[in-house]
């Protein structure tokens, strides 16, 4: 299986054991964290070319995924 860029470890580096202890404290983050991981993946997938898609639907997701992160962010700041 290739790497896929942009998870949340990598993005974050320095908040990798907040990002567990929130995973695992808080429903809400738990639920923005898997959100996150489905809409990056499915990025991956239309940039390796595994599915084709239409270039309008993956703009969405990458805004989508944006948003995600700004909300996941704003929490490891608290």
């Amino acid at each position: 299986m290739s790497h896929t860029p942009h998870e949340l470890s990598e993005e974050f580096p320095h908040a990798k054991d907040k990002i567990h202890t929130l995973k695992t404290t808080s429903p809400h983050f738990a639920n923005l964290a898997e959100r996150y991981h489905e809409v990056n993946r499915a990025i991956h997938r239309y940039e390796t070319r595994v599915e084709p898609v239409d270039e309008r639907p993956e703009r969405g997701l990458r805004v989508q995924r944006m948003l995600l992160k700004d909300e996941i962010a704003a929490m490891l700041r608290r």
